[in-house]
């Protein structure tokens, strides 16, 4: 059964650097956090502050893609959790057809974000997942831009893994 889940911000996992986006079920009773990459959590940060770049980032481009195209996001969902990993679906509504697209949950929040688009949660995928204590202080949720900055700002190289500068 799918459970609708709104993105209450991002935090970062005090023992890696690791972003971690933040779902809570509309009665805010279930909590589901995913670790994600920093560039994905940048993004998921810009599009919850409604920020507006100069020229279209990643998910931006992918958003006016798929207006182009007439395709609508009708929802997302995340449907799996196996091996630590996270899997979500993109359910989207093309000339009257449904097209159900495999991804990642970051991309998929991203996008969802940036076109009001509802986002799911399997129960199975809250009930496997890893539970945080959110009145931890270290844990701290960031949903404020200049937050967000400050947490980049203090990376350093090494943070970035594969994606080194």
């Amino acid at each position: 059964m799918l459970k609708e889940m709104k993105v209450a911000g991002i935090t970062v996992d005090p023992f890696t650097n690791t972003p971690i986006v933040i779902l809570k079920d509309l009665e805010e009773k279930d909590v589901l956090p995913i670790w994600i990459g920093l560039l994905e959590a940048s993004s998921i940060a810009t599009a919850l502050e409604n920020i507006q770049t100069p020229r279209p980032m990643t998910h931006d481009l992918l958003k006016n893609v798929l207006d182009s195209l007439g395709a609508k996001v009708v929802k997302i969902e995340v449907n799996d959790l196996r091996d630590n990993t996270y899997y979500a679906l993109i359910h989207m509504d093309v000339n009257g057809k449904r097209v159900v697209i495999d991804s990642r949950p970051s991309d998929a929040i991203a996008l969802a974000l940036r076109v009001s688009a509802a986002i799911f949660v399997e129960e199975s995928v809250i009930k496997k997942s890893a539970k945080i204590d959110l009145a931890k202080k270290e844990d701290r949720i960031v949903v404020d831009a200049n937050e967000w900055e400050d947490v980049l700002e203090n990376l350093s190289p090494d943070d970035f893994g594969k994606y080194k500068m």
